[in-house]
């Protein structure tokens, strides 16, 4: 298969392979008293990788299941009273919205911002959506639909001139744009393993800027909360930092493959990475435009995107996703468009089949 959907899912690469098998191996052996891989290590190697990737404090770094748990645990502690407002993104991904839908019984409001085919366009929406009773305004990193990446500098600062808390959904960002919540005003993230970071599915990051984690009330106290949690009794009442949302037994074995992924990425060097993403994204939307295709990212060329979003007038973008899918080419239906997003093991060569596959 010729895999375009990495903003979706990902495939398993072969350092993956054989670290999860290696494992496997101890772990049939021994149990969970195998050397192989010991919690405390892999969970210290996935988040010094990813505190410097983010440029935050390991400390701040939780590893959950996916995006909507993450969003789910923000949602729920913040502490937000009748009459206030929760600003949201138009045609936003379900998991960045349903979260938020328990706060209208609490009558706290939902309101959506206007989505634009720019960046600057989006800001401008925003800008104009923001009345005294927003406190909250939660967005995604990345346009789902279109991959516009949206001004997170720039709404991070207007918000915190107006005292408003910024939540993000990073599930499409992460690994593909330079994503650092401590300098884009960003107080609350989540986003899921399998995308950009290319690692496994049912496995996300929960982080919370350290000054803002005993603000938030926290509902869901495990066994794995609290300090020296390997200690049963006597209950404990001190909780952990962000990883107190780890809330018992983890999914080891999805840690060991993002451990593995993300040592992976960190030798090629993320810098490396997202620009050979920009360079395959770039060549495919040359090739595309040359076939006459109109782009969604010709709205916003100073804005690097590793999306292709793309339609032709006169065709059926849904028959062609599917024909697409039948000559082994994985790719998204997206609002009546096709969406591309490559990674860094695919060639030019297998751009270019697909290009030759969409003129026949």
């Amino acid at each position: 298969m010729i895999w375009l959907n990495n903003c979706g899912t990902t495939p398993v690469n072969t350092d993956t392979i054989h670290a999860v098998n290696e494992y496997l191996q101890g772990y049939a052996t021994r149990g969970g008293q195998t050397d192989v891989r010991r919690y405390p290590t892999v969970k210290k190697v996935i988040r010094t990788i990813l505190a410097e990737l983010l440029g935050v404090d390991a400390e701040e770094l939780s590893l959950i299941h996916h995006t909507n748990e993450g969003i789910g645990f923000i949602s729920l502690g913040l502490k937000l009273k009748a009459g206030d407002r929760i600003l949201l993104l138009e045609n936003e991904y379900p998991s960045n919205i349903y979260p938020w839908e328990h706060w209208k019984e609490k009558g706290v409001s939902i309101s959506f911002v206007p989505m634009s085919e720019t960046p600057d366009g989006f800001l401008e929406n925003l800008k104009s959506s923001i009345t005294p009773d927003v406190k909250v305004v939660s967005l995604s990193a990345v346009h789902w639909c279109t991959g516009m990446p949206f001004p997170l500098e720039e709404i991070g600062s207007y918000l915190a001139e107006k005292g408003i808390e910024f939540v993000l959904d990073g599930a499409q960002g992460v690994g593909l744009l330079p994503v650092r919540p401590r300098e884009m005003g960003i107080s609350y993230m989540a986003f899921p393993a399998w995308k950009w970071l290319l690692g496994p599915l049912g496995l996300g990051v929960l982080y919370i800027a350290k000054e803002k984690l005993e603000g938030l009330n926290f509902p869901f106290k495990g066994t794995g909360s609290v300090v020296n949690d390997e200690v049963y009794l006597p209950y404990r009442e001190e909780l952990k930092g962000t990883d107190r949302y780890e809330i018992s037994t983890v999914n080891f074995i999805d840690w060991v493959y993002f451990q593995s992924t993300l040592e992976m990425l960190h030798k090629v060097g993320f810098h490396n990475s997202m620009e050979r993403i920009y360079e395959l994204a770039d060549y495919l939307s040359d090739k595309l435009r040359d076939a006459g295709w109109k782009l969604a990212s010709d709205h916003f060329p100073d804005f690097k995107t590793g999306i292709v979003v793309a339609e032709k007038e006169g065709e059926s973008m849904e028959n062609m996703v599917s024909d697409l899918k039948k000559n082994g080419v994985m790719c998204a239906l997206r609002l009546g468009r096709i969406r591309f997003s490559p990674h860094i093991y695919l060639a030019k060569e297998q751009l270019d089949r697909v290009v030759d596959l969409l003129s026949r």
